[in-house]
Formats: structure tokens, C-alpha cells, sequence
């Protein structure tokens, strides 16, 4: 029992000598620069206040070790502007063309003519507005389900495959080379 424990302490010693002198022997040298601060872009604030002016903001910012960008726009909300217009129309009396202001979106004028009340074709109102719609139907607003849906032929549907299809080539080309691009 006593030789079993002096050989134990034996092995443990051999082995913390060992494993502190390897330690000595690995030393590394470096030297840290600290006086280089990686580039930041920052996107820039885009304040819109007015909730009457029918815009919101957006902005973005890339940053990578050469280049940075940073950009910001307004958006206008075309159907914030429409209702905006209709209602300054009827509230001054003018109700026939606060109806047509808001006829030229599609789905107006489908949920009007669906329910009957027909939008105002050139001051025509009701069934007359109905018949002036039907006689000239390139003047229904565009994307309109009433009035046939727009029809692709094959060769409009291959142009917008090989269009899709190039934007998928250019992305995957720009992601090899380590360049992000947004589409």
C-alpha cells in the first residue's frame, strides 16, 4: 500500500513539472493597434411630423470594411392622397367628384359596380354611367376585376420568367464575389 501511494505522488509530480515547463515554452508575441476605429454608417433620420402630407420615411445604411452607404427617402401614400382629395371635394359641396376622385382606384370602382351604384363616367351618374363604362372600357381604371382580368400570352410569360430568372443569376453572382446588393 505504501509503495502504491509513493508511486502515485511520484506520477503526479512528473506530471505538473511536465505540463508547467510546456507551458513556459509556448509564448506568443503580438501587438494591438488600438488607435483604428472600424467605420460605421449610419442611416440617416427621416422625420416626417405632419401626418396631413401623406408620406412616410425609410432609410437604410450598408457598412462594410471598404465602403459604407447610408440613404433615406419619403413615400408617398397615393390612396392617403385620394381620400385627402375626396373628402375636400364633398366638403365643399362637390359630391359627384369626390365619388370619381375615389373611382380611380380599382377596388372602388369593382365594390361600386358590384353593388349596383355606378361610378360617374364624363357627369353621367347611375345606369347612364353604367353605359358609358361599358362603351368605353380602356378608360376603367387599370388592375380592375369587373372588366376581365389582363390576360398574359406565353410570350409575356417567358419575358417575366427570364426577367426573374436574370435578377436570381445577378444575385448569386454578387454573393460570390462578397458584394450584398438589394433588389
Amino acid at each position: 500500500m505504501r509503495t502504491l501511494f509513493f508511486i502515485l505522488t511520484f506520477v503526479l509530480v512528473v506530471a505538473a513539472v511536465t505540463s508547467a515547463k510546456g507551458a513556459d515554452t509556448n509564448t506568443v508575441s503580438s501587438t494591438v493597434v488600438t488607435n483604428n476605429t472600424p467605420s460605421t454608417a449610419n442611416a440617416p433620420s427621416v422625420v416626417v411630423n405632419n401626418s396631413d402630407i401623406c408620406k412616410t420615411a425609410a432609410s437604410t445604411a450598408v457598412q462594410t470594411q471598404i465602403l459604407g452607404l447610408a440613404t433615406g427617402i419619403t413615400i408617398t401614400d397615393e390612396n392617403c392622397e385620394r381620400i385627402k382629395l375626396s373628402r375636400s371635394l364633398y366638403s365643399m359641396g362637390m359630391k359627384v367628384a369626390a365619388v370619381s376622385t375615389l373611382c380611380a382606384d380599382p377596388r372602388v370602382f369593382d365594390s361600386m359596380w358590384m353593388a349596383g351604384t355606378y361610378c360617374p363616367y364624363m357627369g353621367a351618374i347611375g345606369e347612364d354611367a353604367r353605359k358609358g363604362w361599358e362603351q368605353n372600357p380602356d378608360l376603367v381604371p387599370a388592375g380592375s376585376r369587373v372588366f376581365g382580368k389582363i390576360e398574359l400570352t406565353q410570350e409575356d410569360v417567358k419575358e417575366i420568367n427570364n426577367d426573374e430568372f436574370a435578377k436570381f443569376i445577378m444575385a448569386a453572382m454578387a454573393l460570390y464575389i462578397g458584394f450584398p446588393i438589394l433588389f
